[in-house]
Order: C-alpha cells, then structure tokens, then sequence
C-alpha cells in the first residue's frame, strides 16, 4: 500500500492499524530547536480520544503518546521525529461478520477490490482510529507555526439541525460534548444523538475550521493552492464526503457584487470588508481568517441490518456489532484542525524557501 504521505517540505507519513499493537506516524521537515515533548503533543490527543461521552464510542484508549527519535534535550534536532500510540482495548472479536461480508457505506468491498487482502478488525488502516497519529503530527505543526497562528474547530451540523450562526461562541466549544459554539443547538444535539445512539443508528456532521493569523502570500499558483491542499487534507479524512472553503457552494448563489470582498486601507495595511472567500484568492492567502468546512458522512457501522453481499459473491445481511461513533464527527474536530496545522506548516516553509 503506499500513499500514506502527505505534504512537501512538512512530509507527515502515518502507519498502524486499529487493532494492530500500534499506530503512529513518522514527521519529517521539522526545523531544528523548536521545543518539544511528549505533553505538548498529548494536550491534542486528549481533545481526539475516544470513551469520553456517551456520545462516543466508548472504546478505552488512552492515547498516550511516545517520541522515539527527533527530539533531544525538549528540542528538535531538525530529524525525522517519529510517535508512537499503543492500541490497549482492542476487541477483535466483534468484528467476525465483517470477516465472511462488507458493510454498506464502508471502505470493506473497495480495500478486498484493490488488494484482495484486507485487515477487517475494526477496519485496519480503513479505521479512523489512523487519524490518531494525524493530531500526534498536528501538534508539531501548530509548533512550526507559532503561538500567533490559532486554528479552531467546531461542530456546525449535526444531522439536519445546523447551529444559529448569530450565537457563534467559541468558548462553547468546550463546554459540551460536540464542539458545537451554539449552547442552545448543543442541547437539541444531546436529545437528537441520544435517539439515534438507542436505535443503534448514525448521523453525518459539519465540521468548520478556522485559522486566524495568517499573513498574506501563503500558497502557490498554480497546483500549489493553499486551498487545493486543504481540500486534498480534509478529503483524507475518513468518512469526509465534501469541503468548502469560504462561502463554498453557497458562492453559486450570490452576484458578483455579493462575492466580492471589497478593500479598504487600514492603519497602512489592506483590510478587506468581508471573506466570502474564505481567506484565500488564487490558491493564496489573504491575511483574513482561513475558512473551511469539511461533511462527514454517517458512520457506516450500525445496528440495523443491511443488505449485502459475502467476500465469495452471496447476497446477505449484515448488522454491525460492537463499539461505534454515533457521530463520527464529533471527534472530527479535532482532526479537521490537525490537517488545517500539517497544511499551514508545510506552506509555510514552502513559502519561506521560496521568498525568504
């Protein structure tokens, strides 16, 4: 299998199954002397980790994170910096239906399609237990880019129901299970996912991230866009159906006076009097907010039976047991906001080489 590495000049390359003894991820491009240990990092895999709500499936990791190389005396050495987090809940056993047929929805048919092999316990390296080593790689990222880049996630759908943008809090986000910066809408999420959860069902989810600090010029035309790069990180991320960026699709919708984000100077710098692009113009950054939004898909693994086909060609049912995300995208968070980080690192030292 290859393509398990992303990025040019920040190369993040991931490894490790869902039920394998580990997982974790190699960083490679990490400029020297920066300060790092092992609760810089951990602080974003305890945002990450499973079991922490009912609202999540309750499989126990803890998550703890090891540096095994790149890092000498709470400094990089400017080496390949490699992590490691242990799986210690596995159960495989819950996964022997989906030995003998694929689950609708799921990557089990494609994998046995292209390798004609596949690890089916928990998913293997479909699992989105993989994006664990992502927020490891995140967290070096975010030291890379400094204390005055601050990236942010949050949950703004959930099902049908979508937050009131007029209520936006950040500092909601940490008051509920979701991530959600509606405190009112998080309360109808808890009575929502509940009913979904007891029905054994799933629901999808949209994620924003937003980075604030970010000078102008970042990303390159033409196959370098920042924005190219973003759609391709969050398009990785298991179960991701679809991202915007800016306005996104809701762009169709408006005239060429409406898009337009009109510019004044300020304090002799360029301000701008909205960012319906999403704070990036030709693939390249504008000094505004970086705007994205990622769609998560209904966590494929569920309760109720669905119709399918066996790994030698009968048609069956399959109904998924074990331990599952009601919302896979409640710890997508998390993870939208790693990518946002690996992404912004890599473009700016690509920016750095470049011009200075």
């Amino acid at each position: 299998m290859s393509h398990n590495t992303f990025g040019h000049l920040f190369r993040v390359t991931t490894w490790g199954e869902s039920h394998g003894p580990a997982l974790g991820c190699v960083v490679d491009g990490c400029p020297p002397k920066l300060a790092l240990s092992e609760p810089d990092i951990q602080v974003w895999l305890d945002k990450r980790r499973p079991g922490q709500s009912r609202f999540t499936t309750q499989r126990q990791e803890p998550d703890a994170v090891k540096i095994l190389s790149g890092v000498f005396e709470g400094q990089t050495t400017g080496t390949p910096i490699a992590l490691e987090i242990e799986n210690v809940d596995q159960r495989s056993k819950d996964y022997s239906e989906v030995a003998k047929a694929y689950r609708p929805g799921h990557a089990d048919y494609t994998y046995d399609a292209k390798y004609g092999i596949r690890d089916y316990r928990g998913g293997g390296r479909q699992s989105a237990r993989e994006t664990a080593a992502r927020v490891a790689a995140g967290a070096v990222a975010r030291k890379i880019l400094g204390s005055g880049i601050t990236i942010r996630g949050a949950l703004v759908q959930m099902g049908p129901h979508r937050i009131d943008r007029s209520a936006w809090d950040w500092d909601a986000t940490g008051d509920n299970p979701f991530w959600c910066p509606d405190r009112q809408m998080a309360q109808t999420w808890e009575g929502f996912l509940d009913g979904v959860r007891k029905a054994g069902s799933s629901t999808g989810a949209v994620i924003e991230v937003v980075a604030s600090g970010v000078p102008a010029g970042w990303g390159a035309p033409v196959y370098g866009k920042l924005d190219g790069d973003l759609a391709a990180a969050f398009m990785s991320i298991n179960a991701v159906k679809g991202v915007e960026i800016g306005d996104g699709m809701g762009a169709a919708a408006l005239s060429g006076e409406e898009n337009a984000d009109e510019m004044r100077m300020e304090h002799d710098k360029v301000s701008f009097l909205s960012n319906h692009a999403g704070g990036i113009l030709g693939g390249i950054s504008t000094g505004q907010d970086i705007v994205a939004r990622f769609a998560v898909k209904p966590t494929s693994s569920i309760l109720t039976p669905r119709k399918s086909v066996t790994r030698d060609g009968k048609d069956t049912d399959i109904m998924t047991k074990g331990r599952h995300d009601p919302c896979v995208g409640i710890r997508a968070v998390p993870v939208g906001e790693a990518m946002m980080a690996c992404v912004l690192a890599d473009h700016f030292l690509r920016h750095r080489g470049q011009v200075g």
